[in-house]
């Protein structure tokens, strides 16, 4: 028996009710916000996530499902890992920029090969949210509050909580980087073996690293706040100083530096600890830069004189749904819908005329849903009836035919009355709960 690819999960008909209602949540406050749905592509070229996220990155290292096509020489390309990369793409590609400035959400499989565990897989979905065009930090707060608002929508306001660093501008960090790496050196003995590797390739990835002895030793590590310069941290607490006019509650973490080598000035993260240790539900920060690099992708590599492509401000999000879906089944449930509200049910001989009766209800009541079985016996109907969860059942013989009525059962009752025809219609007999 064939069965689906480990960490590739099904997401069945029972589950996907619930991933509708939530994805039209976060729709309905994007759209709030003046944002505008992009669709991507979910393969790109290799080495635009190469060049956006970063090299010495886990995520290029270890954890990308790459390939060659079919062309002559072959094209390497990538199931995307992350989508920032691929909307900045898709914004220079189709000219985007000129004359606006886009708000843009996308949503979404992405891929990573790591190990699967709960509420996180090697195909798993992501909203993310990309804003262009703003240096200011009003465009960091927009859009920290507004994944505030998407926490009251989804009622987990009371269980995230906000982290904000800042990691300032790239020369900034630059100092940084060599101060901490000068510092922890000395000490590579003691850095637990992740560490030890990202100390020649990534190593701010190591203020994130878990394991206690490592940040023990980083207690009395440089600091990145102490490298940032006037500009940025201007920024950092303006952001700070909107925030706290939203009444949006936040605390600083000098360790968050996010994974990915684009981000500048403001990171941030929502965090909770209802699932078990504490747990990344939403990320993002700014990226100004990013725009001039993929911009300069084949302009300059042959040139001697690289001269600086113009950049774009941008910042943006992401979050994982299979973790927030997790999040809410623990704190916030989504109540359960049955798949209609109202079962038709014809006897055989009369078949047609429900079929009729069922479409002009959709027609006439595009609120409801409507649902039929197949032409079988009206016991096995009913039978299906019952277990379809629906509100009532509409029952039609060869009586109700001449009659030109339609009999009701209520199904949590049990109760039954004969209606005309077109009682349905009338939305002061029946509404969808």
């Amino acid at each position: 028996m064939i069965k689906a690819i480990k960490g590739f999960n099904d997401i069945l008909p029972t589950q996907s009710a619930k991933w509708l209602q939530l994805e039209a949540i976060l729709a309905d406050v994007l759209g709030r916000y003046g944002y505008e749905h992009i669709r991507l592509p979910i393969v790109e070229q290799t080495d635009l996530f190469a060049r956006a996220i970063g090299g010495a990155t886990d995520i290029v290292e270890k954890e990308m499902y790459s390939f060659a096509d079919k062309s002559e020489p072959p094209t390497p390309l990538t199931l995307r890992p992350e989508g920032t990369a691929g909307a900045v793409r898709a914004v220079i590609e189709h000219n985007l920029l000129r004359g606006d400035t886009p708000k843009l959400w996308y949503i979404g499989p992405m891929f990573r090969y790591e190990r699967p565990q709960k509420g996180r897989y090697r195909q798993f979905h992501q909203l993310g949210v990309e804003s262009f065009g703003s240096a200011l930090p009003d465009a960091d707060a927009e859009l920290i509050a507004m994944t505030h608002l998407m926490w009251q929508a989804l009622g987990l306001k009371d269980e995230m909580r906000l982290q904000l660093n800042s990691l300032g501008e790239i020369d900034e960090r630059h100092a940084y980087r060599e101060a901490l790496v000068a510092y922890l050196t000395d000490k590579q003995d003691q850095l637990d073996e992740d560490s030890k590797r990202r100390l020649t390739t990534n190593p701010l990835r190591i203020l994130d690293s878990k394991d206690a002895s490592t940040q023990a030793l980083l207690n009395d590590a440089p600091k990145l706040a102490e490298f940032l310069g006037t500009e940025s941290m201007v920024h950092f607490e303006q952001v700070q100083d909107y925030l706290t006019a939203l009444g949006i509650d936040f605390e600083i973490n000098p360790h968050l530096v996010r994974g990915l080598d684009y981000y500048n000035k403001t990171v941030f993260e929502w965090v909770t600890d209802k699932l078990g240790s504490q747990a990344t539900v939403c990320a993002g920060g700014r990226y100004d830069g990013l725009v001039g690099q993929l911009k300069s992708i084949g302009t300059n590599d042959d040139k001697s004189d690289k001269k600086p492509v113009k950049s774009e401000p941008a910042i943006g999000f992401a979050m994982g749904l299979e973790r927030l879906l997790l999040l809410m089944e623990a704190v916030a449930p989504i109540a359960d819908k049955p798949a209609c509200d109202v079962f038709v049910v014809a006897h055989p001989d009369v078949y047609s005329a429900g079929i009729s009766y069922a479409q002009n209800l959709r027609y006439s009541r595009p609120d409801v849903r409507v649902k039929m079985a197949s032409a079988t016996s009206l016991k096995a109907q009913m039978k299906k009836a019952d277990k379809s969860g629906a509100a009532l059942t509409v029952i039609i013989a060869q009586q109700e035919l001449d009659d030109n009525t339609v009999s009701i059962k209520d199904m949590q009752t049990g109760e039954q009355q004969t209606v005309t025809q077109d009682w349905l219609s009338s939305k002061d007999n029946f509404s969808r709960k």
